[in-house]
């Protein structure tokens, strides 16, 4: 069995193979990227550095570890069941690292959209210690587990909670983020605004999908500034998205703006779809906080909010759906 010492250790190693140059570490995610149109190899990169820096730390995997008083000891693991999503690369990462860290054992079904970075990561942590076979398995199918953790959509979960509905369970669903504008806004935080709003194609639920703006707003320096992302319109699968919706409004005879990357839409939904952003104007901000249903948001960025640009970039701490996931699965009991 590893004590919380060696698991902390094998984490640390593996952060460093993860910003590494070695070439079976290329080769995976080269073929993740093959596999999956949407995992560009840019994006792999954000999503690897960001674990590898944010989570993989060793002096900050002691403070969390920490801060929840695990023991250094784990004689009685139990086996959690963890549903991974595929929307963006190593999206279910975090949920891995808590079951492993608290030395829980875990089943994991991964998605098919995404089955080739963790598989490959924890061979490498196989490698570096033959127990850690001991604590991780893939599977099709997850039964006879201890505890659940899913992620997926409102409909999905409603599914999941009707299956393992008998167990500890932690069920996510749909969210996406939102950005509030103030009209104040510099070159800079636009320029990092763009990257919380089209990194990962906009696929995840930090990414940025509705903006709110103050009346009279003016969209060119906006528009201007995710310029940065023009390229994202050569993706055969992105430029698809973008070219039906257009069309859409072009029958529609709706107003939207485009800089030819992004379609700008007023709409009172937070949740876009890819190659759109919704905007929404507001006179006061304190109609922007009583029309939000905070069961639908993930982040919020802008002044006194999230900084521009950070959405994408979470710390251990930053649980998905703001549910403790490290305290569930240290309180697990049959």
């Amino acid at each position: 069995m590893l004590n919380l010492q060696q698991r902390i250790q094998i984490l640390a190693e593996s952060g460093k193979y993860m910003l590494s140059d070695a070439e079976p570490w290329k080769l995976a995610r080269k073929k993740a990227s093959e596999k999956n149109a949407w995992f560009t190899l840019e994006f792999i990169d954000s999503a690897v550095r960001n674990i590898a820096l944010q989570f993989l730390n060793e002096r900050k995997l002691w403070a969390w570890a920490g801060h929840y008083k695990i023991p250094a000891e784990n004689p009685r693991p139990f086996n959690i069941g963890i549903v991974m999503a595929g929307n963006i690369p190593l999206v279910g990462y975090h949920d891995f690292l808590c079951a492993f860290i608290s030395g829980q054992k875990q089943t994991i079904k991964l998605s098919s959209k995404d089955d080739v970075l963790l598989d490959h990561l924890v061979s490498v942590m196989i490698s570096l210690d033959e127990s850690v076979a001991e604590y991780i398995q893939f599977a099709p199918m997850l039964k006879g587990c201890d505890a659940y953790i899913t992620t997926g959509s409102n409909n999905s979960a409603r599914y999941f909670e009707y299956y393992f509905r008998k167990y500890p369970h932690l069920i996510r669903r749909n969210r996406s983020s939102i950005a509030i504008l103030d009209g104040t806004e510099d070159a800079d935080e636009l320029s990092r605004l763009a990257d919380d709003v089209y990194m990962y194609f906009g696929m995840g639920c930090r990414n940025v999908t509705k903006i709110y703006v103050p009346d009279e707003y003016d969209f060119l320096p906006l528009l201007e500034a995710f310029g940065k992302y023009d390229y994202v319109i050569e993706n055969h699968k992105y430029k698809h998205n973008y070219d039906y919706n257009l069309a859409i409004h072009i029958i529609n005879r709706d107003y939207y703006m485009t800089n030819g990357s992004i379609l700008l839409f007023e709409n009172p939904s937070i949740f876009s779809p890819v190659s759109q952003l919704h905007f929404e104007y507001y006179r006061h901000p304190g109609e922007i906080n009583s029309g939000l249903n905070s069961l639908h948001i993930q982040c919020m960025v802008g002044h006194g909010y999230l900084p521009f640009g950070n959405a994408q970039s979470p710390g251990l701490e930053d649980y998905a759906d703001g549910l403790d996931t490290l305290k569930f699965v240290l309180g697990i009991q049959k």
